[in-house]
């Protein structure tokens, strides 16, 4: 059974940086993602790579301040984010899809980890 593990969320200032970490970059992945949902907010996406390119695509709302990149070696997707802000608390999950196709949206991830709260006070 196929599991993704979050780890790297928490509470932190207007304007500072975190880390988060997904256990998921493994070969039977096409891609993998980072998406995020805030109280009362449907699902949005956030960030994803292409494992056999290395291509990402960054949401507008994040862009210049998020990255995402892989570890092959360890298996990990990371989602550095930096000059975070209060709009950008929510609950993030990596999220993972077997095969080709858009990794933009919510519907088209075969895998789900359970997510990491990330809160950004102002």
């Amino acid at each position: 059974q196929v599991q993704l593990e979050e780890s790297g969320g928490g509470l932190v200032q207007a304007g500072d940086s975190l880390r988060l970490s997904c256990a998921a970059f493994a070969q039977i992945f096409y891609g993998v993602g980072w998406f995020r949902q805030a109280p009362g907010k449907e699902r949005e996406f956030v960030a994803a790579i292409r494992r056999s390119t290395g291509i990402t695509y960054y949401a507008d709302s994040v862009k210049g301040r998020f990255t995402i990149y892989g570890d092959s070696a360890k298996n990990t997707v990371y989602l550095q984010m930096n000059s975070l802000k209060s709009e950008d608390t929510a609950v993030y999950y990596c999220a993972a899809r077997k095969a080709g196709g858009s990794l933009l949206s919510p519907d088209g991830m075969d895998y789900w980890g359970k997510g990491t709260l990330v809160t950004v006070s102002s």
